[in-house]
């Protein structure tokens, strides 16, 4: 049997871009540690070994990053919107408290290299008031003015890569998502994303016979969608690279909600009427420049929106076919 490629650490791993990327990484030839405060949900962990642990405390985090080359610092307390804009304190608090235990960690442990998944909710509010915005550039962070307390959050721990490198000499990366979205994650219960949302709604429309779903707003603020199978690609390559500054993962599409849940309904096969009811709406637009990202790696997410959308869809149409049957759909590899 051939050695490793390296001894990895994926935190948040019981979470949807964490189970995703620990798969991956483990089709790589990587020794793969998993740490979460659960097990992935809908589908068992590939990890070769998966610690269920509170990263809010110090000495999970000294245990997780323990004989660990690559840490990938995925663990988050967060959800969709609706989620974001109603828990500023605790989101604060417990991110705050998992980053500075895990970068800390990370170099008394003599890791090699730590990647942080930071977000596109950095960037400044004032840069996204329309929703035909232009597309977001690494260096628009600056001045800062995040929307809400999770996007401070992140540009916060973004300083302290910055600084762990300065300081201690720790190999660090930074990447910023712009909307990741794909089967086995959150599809109900409030802290699920857009995309899962929608597709959840339309199915209950479609095995209820009912054509018709509820959108937050007046349904025109738009967003850029990129499929998990790109975003563990990005990932990798990030990490695989010399590049240390803040970079933008996601797609360049630009889609309003409105035209997001019109394109999951013909995925669907119905047609549906769009209600516009008041709820969070975060930024009016919001997209990805990626510019810098084809530069550094050559590469940038190719999977297209309705592809991606599909296979996500029937995904979730099957769990919420199992949810109205009165049982859960039940795990799937």
């Amino acid at each position: 049997m051939s050695a490793p490629a390296g001894r990895a650490l994926v935190t948040g791993a019981g979470g949807f871009i964490g189970h995703h990327l620990v798969a991956s990484l483990k089709k790589r030839g990587f020794w793969v540690r998993g740490v979460d405060l659960k097990h992935p949900e809908y589908s068992d962990s590939h990890a070769d070994e998966f610690l269920v642990a509170d990263l809010r405390q110090a000495e999970s985090c000294r245990a997780a990053t323990a004989g660990i080359d690559d840490v990938y610092a995925l663990a988050a307390d967060m959800g969709g919107m609706g989620f974001i804009a109603n828990n500023h304190s605790i989101i604060l608090h417990n991110n705050a408290l998992i980053n500075l235990h895990t970068i800390e960690a990370a170099r008394v442990n003599g890791v090699k290299r730590l990647l942080y998944t930071s977000s596109a909710c950095v960037y400044p509010e004032f840069k996204q008031t329309e929703a035909n915005v232009s597309p977001l550039r690494e260096e628009d962070a600056y001045p800062a003015m995040p929307q809400d307390a999770y996007g401070w959050e992140k540009l916060i721990t973004e300083r302290l890569c910055y600084h762990y490198r300065e300081d201690y000499g720790l190999d660090t990366r930074v990447v910023r998502f712009h909307n990741i979205f794909g089967p086995l994650g959150s599809w109900d219960g409030g802290r699920e994303k857009a995309p899962a949302a929608l597709c959840r709604k339309v199915a209950r429309a479609k095995l209820s016979g009912e054509h018709e779903i509820e959108i937050w707003g007046d349904g025109e603020q738009t967003r850029s969608f990129c499929y998990i199978d790109d975003c563990v690609e990005g990932l990798y390559r990030l990490m695989q690279s010399g590049f240390q500054e803040p970079l933008n993962l996601g797609q360049d599409r630009l889609i309003s909600i409105n035209d997001l849940a019109r394109i999951v309904a013909r995925i669907a096969g119905i047609e549906v009427k769009l209600r516009h009811v008041p709820g969070p709406m975060g930024v009016r637009g919001r997209n990805s420049d990626n510019t810098l990202l084809r530069k550094v790696l050559g590469w940038e997410p190719a999977i297209s929106l309705e592809d991606g959308l599909s296979i996500t869809y029937g995904w979730i149409e099957e769990q919420v076919r199992g949810q109205l049957s009165g049982g859960a759909a039940g795990k799937s590899a």
